[in-house]
């Protein structure tokens, strides 16, 4: 079920308003979509990361050149939005793909029943002062890319929750017209394939807040949430809810059904390894 922009927006603010944190959960199958939505989240997003996650390889796969992330994201959609009965769902777009008329793409995009767009994969995750993020930079391949997609897709009416790293990529993505800033930690920690390197949590809370200042300074309108890093179980969310101001909720991924699927069919398997006859 597509939503309008405005339906969005309002319902998200209206999940602020009453003071219960917005929830955006990733999906990379179906199966993750329907319980999540069961459980109460207010948005899912799909991203070719979800494909690589679920199959049990690290997230960082999706930046890598083991497919098509933009098609990737198509063929997921088809296996998700039916069976969504009332989220908007949001695709995740490499907006720096240089073979894609992005216009044309996010056309499609609501032409198929996606509510919204996300900056992924993003090279947000790569180091800024490498050689390599300057290549990417240099060869028009870098972040403005990404900030130009969020601007096509606010024009065309699509909810917006971009992937910022800095303060300057708030601003940017702000300035945009994003909706929704998601404001990243870096790679989830937790979890048999998650990151070891991580932030702490008093300094995630920080860098947050940075990010969300950063960008009410453009619009004082702009919702902002955490997502990555150490911030990877409900408790940390909560930590660093409770330890910023203006910080309206959590988009998880690997938190929500990589971490959870782990657990649950580990211990599914063991009990059942355990039964007496």
């Amino acid at each position: 079920m597509k939503f309008a922009r405005t339906e969005s927006k309002e319902r998200l603010e209206a999940v602020a308003q009453s003071n219960d944190p917005i929830i955006g959960a990733g999906a990379g199958t179906g199966i993750s979509a329907k319980f999540a939505e069961r459980g109460g989240v207010d948005l899912l997003i799909i991203y070719n990361s979800g494909r690589y996650r679920m199959n049990g390889r690290g997230s960082l796969a999706g930046l890598l050149p083991y497919g098509d992330a933009n098609e990737i994201v198509l063929e997921m959609g088809n296996e998700v939005i039916p069976v969504v009965e009332d989220t908007p769902v949001l695709a995740g777009v490499n907006g720096t793909d240089p073979f894609r008329e992005m216009e044309v793409f996010i056309e499609d995009l609501k032409r198929r029943g996606f509510s919204g767009v996300q900056n992924f994969p993003t090279v947000g995750l790569i180091d800024e002062d490498s050689s390599f993020r300057a290549n990417l930079e240099e060869t028009g391949m870098g972040y403005d890319k990404e900030v130009d997609m969020i601007r096509e897709a606010s024009d065309q009416g699509m909810l917006t929750c971009p992937y910022v790293f800095n303060e300057s990529q708030a601003r940017d993505m702000a300035e945009a017209g994003a909706d929704v800033i998601v404001s990243h930690m870096g790679l989830t920690t937790s979890g048999d394939i998650g990151a070891e390197t991580a932030l702490t949590l008093d300094e995630a809370a920080e860098r947050v807040q940075a990010h969300h200042d950063a960008a009410k300074e453009v619009n004082e309108d702009v919702m902002v949430i955490c997502h990555g890093g150490p911030i990877a179980w409900p408790d940390d969310a909560e930590y660093v809810l409770n330890n910023t101001e203006g910080i309206v909720g959590f988009f998880g991924a690997s938190s929500i059904e990589r971490l959870a699927t782990e657990e649950a069919i580990e211990n599914q398997a063991r009990e059942f390894k355990d039964i007496e006859f």
